[in-house]
């Protein structure tokens, strides 16, 4: 299960810098639509860092930034392609894509800083607590990081392209959101810790009868 994990993790963080670039609004408040996904990547290094351990969450952080590195890498060079003449929207091309390397680097930035804290947030609580209050650790390390995580990628994103007003605004209510969804998916947690504590055992019940 550990790679369908890193795999998930992976493909969250490029659709959310993709998405990133859209802002939505409910109830007056205004959120970039990568909220709805990259909150999910905290999730999953938590699974991973509970059922695999530290150096594994922090492989799978890693892996995420090179792959990151790599697609804003892959995009610019589409974009510098020329148009085919039938191809009649590079211009939207481009302010889709093009507009998202800001929104990469913001996403790079914070992602380093959060994602990292997370996992030491995390590991520490557990060292102290073992196996025990996982809704502790997965909680408070998830809402620190998470402010780091907001209050970075929404400066370095949308500094200067919205009024400050508008910015704060989107700090604030797009943490409160974090917040909930993070209370939200403490039991989600716990069935996906269930789910890769199971099937890490069966796999180590497999490679034990194999013979030798």
């Amino acid at each position: 299960m550990f790679i369908y994990l890193n795999a998930l993790f992976v493909g969250l963080l490029i659709v959310s810098n993709i998405l990133g670039v859209k802002l939505f609004s409910v109830g007056g408040f205004i959120l970039p639509a990568a909220v709805i996904v990259y909150v999910v990547t905290f999730i999953i290094t938590d699974v991973v860092g509970e059922v695999y351990g530290k150096d594994a969450a922090r492989k799978t952080v890693q892996a995420g930034f090179f792959t990151q590195v790599i697609v804003m890498i892959f995009i610019f060079i589409a974009i510098q392609l020329p148009a085919a003449p039938a191809f009649g929207f590079q211009t939207e091309f481009e302010t889709i894509l093009g507009g998202s390397f800001r929104v990469m680097l913001a996403s790079l930035l914070s992602y380093i800083a959060s994602q990292n804290l997370d996992v030491s947030l995390f590991h520490r609580l557990k060292a102290r607590h073992g196996k025990k209050k996982l809704w502790l650790r997965n909680n408070v390390s998830t809402m620190t990081s998470q402010l780091v995580d907001t209050s970075l990628f929404i400066t370095v994103a949308f500094w200067g392209t919205v009024p400050l007003t508008v910015l704060l605004g989107m700090i604030a209510t797009q943490y409160v959101f974090k917040l909930i969804v993070a209370v939200i998916d403490t039991p989600i947690v716990y069935l996906l810790v269930t789910m890769a504590r199971k099937s890490k055992q069966e796999q180590t019940n497999m490679e034990m009868k194999r013979p030798s």
